[in-house]
């Protein structure tokens, strides 16, 4: 009987301390309010205080299921884990000067920079050293540095977040940037945890599925993806996650975020295609969560269904969030392209993509490592 007592009582130290914890700790962000919750129930995609995709999307999350992942991720593996030193494009302060060819830099993982119509815009800059909200709890970022030092970024005009996951929104990279961007686009509910880091409300805009923006003649569309939403313990799928269009005056780029494959990529395609350049999630995928997370082949499936002309491959050579081999994307994804006649750049981390160029970087640099 005293050992039961004393377990039922941890078990409730627990569930009092967790949401104080959160509250406590910004890097959780913030919580999407009862009033703001009301007015998401006429969206068709909102049912019972969450978000939904249109069709079934479900993981295999039991315990019979998970708990081999999980001792997998216990035991490691080499294979899973880049080496010390990622061959990447040291880039200073004059490298961010405008071209004057609309361009696409990658980060690593899902950051990207896109420079085009006259504007600087910066997609999930996640820059921080683990996707964690206690960062020295995670697997850290493959070499430990990044390709810059975040003060030589430019000004930005835009940031454009596609969740509120930590691999994508990260609490030091938004309190580190946030002075020099113009303004945040976000998927509805996301706004609630850069409010909570200092962002001014009127630099934020939500934006629902199939919404549009003209941002100075750059045309922004807010897409649909398959996936999830959540910081914390409570908040599953409170807040929207999407896609991104962009159509400007010399380019037209789609975005992917995070999603598992589905009928949206078609549906993409013939309202806002063709597009000059995709930047497609190729990475983290498991058959056990394969809804939410594509897998190589489909990554390219998605791209042609969209009506895209290059693919970059992105959501890899950040961090180890899956079992697969850190460089197992990038090669299945190469061999399904070449397979149907895609092409694929495979850029440096820090590596410039001429959007509209005759030439893309085709490196298999990650076989060199």
């Amino acid at each position: 009987m005293d050992v039961a007592l004393t377990i039922l009582g941890i078990i409730v130290l627990i569930v009092i301390a967790v949401p104080l914890v959160q509250r406590a700790v910004p890097s959780f962000g913030g919580r999407v309010s009862k009033e703001r919750r009301k007015q998401f129930e006429t969206l068709p995609h909102y049912k019972g205080g969450r978000f939904h995709y249109p069709v079934p999307t479900k993981m295999n999350t039991s315990i019979k299921d998970m708990f081999p992942v999980a001792w997998e991720f216990i035991k490691g593996s080499p294979s899973r884990k880049a080496p010390s030193l990622l061959p990447m494009v040291e880039l200073t302060r004059e490298d961010f000067k405008r071209p004057s060819d609309p361009r696409v830099i990658w980060f690593g993982h899902s950051a990207a920079l896109l420079q085009m119509s006259g504007l600087t815009i910066l997609f999930d800059p996640m820059f921080g050293i683990a996707p964690s909200p206690v960062p020295f709890i995670g697997g850290k970022r493959f070499g430990g540095k990044l390709p810059m030092k975040l003060e030589d970024l430019p000004q930005i005009d835009y940031v454009i977040l596609s969740h509120d996951h930590y691999d994508h929104l990260d609490y030091s990279s938004v309190r580190a940037l946030k002075g020099k961007v113009g303004h945040f686009f976000v998927p509805l509910g996301v706004s609630v945890h850069l409010i909570r880091w200092g962002v001014e409300p009127e630099r934020i805009t939500e934006m629902d599925w199939w919404e549009e923006r003209d941002l100075n003649g750059l045309k922004l569309a807010c897409t649909p993806s398959r996936h999830f939403s959540g910081r914390g313990t409570g908040d599953r799928d409170s807040t929207l996650w999407c896609s991104w269009v962009l159509h400007g005056h010399s380019a037209r780029v789609y975005f992917c975020g995070d999603s598992g494959y589905g009928p949206h990529f078609k549906e993409i395609g013939e309202r806002y295609g063709p597009f000059d350049l995709t930047m497609m999630e190729c990475g983290q995928y498991d058959e056990r969560w394969a809804a939410i997370h594509m897998l190589p082949e489909q990554t390219v499936q998605a791209h042609k269904d969209v009506k895209g002309d290059v693919l970059i491959p992105i959501h890899w050579g950040g961090f180890t969030l899956a079992l697969h081999d850190w460089n197992d994307p990038p090669e299945r994804a190469a061999k399904e392209a070449e397979r149907r006649g895609v092409r694929m750049a495979t850029p440096l981390i820090g590596e410039s993509v001429t959007i509209g160029g005759s030439t893309i970087p085709k490196s298999k640099w990650w076989r060199l490592t």
